[in-house]
């Protein structure tokens, strides 16, 4: 069985031009990635993502999907 949490984030270049996403969690716990390109940033985001749900749940306002394929 796979979850899949979907979560809403932004990507953004900054002035030095490393990549940044972010994204909330809950109304104080959010997540943040870099890189050099915005699929780094991304999968960057998604490990600490991954990180936070396991120590804190998934929060009922986020929609999770169930694959038992």
């Amino acid at each position: 069985m796979t979850k899949a949490v979907h979560v809403p984030y932004t990507v953004e270049e900054d002035e030095d031009g490393v990549w940044c996403a972010h994204a909330q969690l809950r109304p104080s716990v959010g997540a943040n990635g870099e890189g050099a390109t915005r699929e780094e940033a991304v999968d960057d985001l998604r490990e600490a993502l991954a990180g936070l749900i396991a120590e804190f749940g998934v929060p009922d306002e986020l929609t999770v999907m169930v694959d038992v394929a």
